[in-house]
């Protein structure tokens, strides 16, 4: 062996961040296996390096005893005394037995499993690095489009994009940089396997944390999160803080801060309302941004009927039921919208007074202002907003429950 590996050695423990000892432990076996398979020598071997001479030495182990057996596990006492007086019956002695000629066959023999051994210190140095990046957001260049994966490159692995993590309304192109959010690291046979998501709503939460500095330090709070990716999310964010205005932190001044999210997932809607213990309140924001007359709770199904003015129904309802069902995967409530008009038939609301519309009022003034300062938690289309939707309407008449 020559002092070229153990630079050799240096360097992979350097580039790769592959520990030096397991290097040489890699070598040690795969020195023992070539030595026993071409010497034909199943004694017990060990190896020794010095770095300093640039050299390698194989020494057999055998144990002293007064008469030998098996020449190749055991030394005569008296063989033993040639080589050290101190030794004794049952003492262990170490024999060098490095052949003229074993560079050459320990070089070929080695060689296949040193690689082995370093491709799996290698794999376990990168499972380590990405292992602490578990439901984290990491940018990544894309590599290579198939019909079931978008390939990532991620540094120094490469993370597959499954087509059920991918937003909808998305177009992937080779080379263009995006983020991701990783949904579980795992060390495999194949080594280690990175899943990613565009469409998790962990991916959201993060990227507020990077772009809120008061969720970060955790002065805001985000409670939860309901995603329909690509089209429409709900986040609601708490405060303990009476002085901190936890919509206002998230949306930023002149709206920059949620623009930044919402321009990271190419225009998906964000609606930020504010968290609250009171079911009544937390309901009513969650609706966002229809206006409210009064919420009906029913504590013991964990179930809410939303009473709402006629021509707000199907705002509250949104395209499809979506506003309606983002709400209710958002606070855990069953939410049944109910119009004005039929509520007042179903003798749910008997009157129409100041008290009753407290919590439109407070919603308009909170929230619906925000349309024009960039201060709002919804960024809505215009035809949402006014036209009403024939399936909205049907989901309506037949009172269903959006869990």
């Amino acid at each position: 062996m020559s002092s070229e590996l153990f630079s050799a050695i240096d360097y992979l423990e350097k580039e790769k961040g592959i520990d030096k000892a397991t290097l040489l432990d890699a070598l040690e076996a795969a020195l023992i296996s070539a030595y026993k398979k071409n010497y034909k020598s199943a004694g017990n071997v060990s190896v020794k390096f010095d770095e300093e001479e640039g050299t390698m030495q194989i020494h057999a182990r055998k144990t002293v005893v007064e008469e030998v057996e098996d020449a190749q596990e055991e030394i005569s006492l008296e063989e033993a005394k040639e080589i050290s007086l101190d030794y004794e019956i049952g003492d262990i002695v170490e024999i060098e037995v490095t052949p003229k000629n074993f560079g050459r066959i320990a070089a070929q023999a080695a060689k296949q499993v040193v690689t082995q051994r370093v491709r799996e210190a290698e794999r376990g140095v990168i499972y380590n690095e990405y292992a602490d990046r578990e439901e984290d957001v990491m940018t990544g260049i894309i590599q290579r489009i198939d019909s079931n994966f978008v390939y990532v490159d991620l540094g120094k692995i490469e993370a597959k994009l499954a087509k059920q993590e991918q937003i909808a309304t998305e177009e992937y192109l080779v080379h263009d940089r995006i983020k991701v959010f990783v949904t579980k690291v795992e060390n495999t046979n194949k080594g280690p396997q990175i899943y990613i998501s565009r469409s998790h709503p962990g991916l959201l939460k993060r990227l507020f944390e990077m772009e809120v500095p008061e969720i970060y330090e955790g002065i805001v709070e985000i409670k939860s999160i309901s995603r329909e990716a690509g089209d429409r999310s709900k986040i609601s964010v708490y405060a303990s803080n009476p002085d901190v205005d936890p919509v206002g932190s998230c949306v930023g001044p002149k709206g920059q801060r949620v623009q930044a999210v919402v321009d990271e997932l190419n225009g998906e809607k964000i609606d930020i309302v504010e968290w609250s213990e009171d079911p009544v309140i937390y309901v009513s924001n969650a609706l966002s941004p229809s206006k409210v007359i009064d919420v009906l709770v029913d504590e013991e199904n964990k179930a809410t009927t939303v009473i709402v003015p006629d021509y707000q129904l199907s705002l509250a309802i949104g395209k499809r039921g979506q506003n309606a069902r983002l709400a209710a995967k958002l606070t855990g409530w069953k939410i049944d919208i109910k119009s004005e008009t039929v509520a007042k038939e179903e003798g749910l609301l008997t009157e129409r007074t100041e008290d009753d519309t407290f919590l439109s009022n407070e919603f308009e003034e909170d929230h619906l202002l925000g349309e024009e300062t960039a201060n709002e938690t919804l960024l809505l289309d215009e035809d949402e907003r006014l036209l009403p939707d024939e399936d909205e309407e049907a989901d309506h008449k037949d009172n269903s429950l959006f869990d």
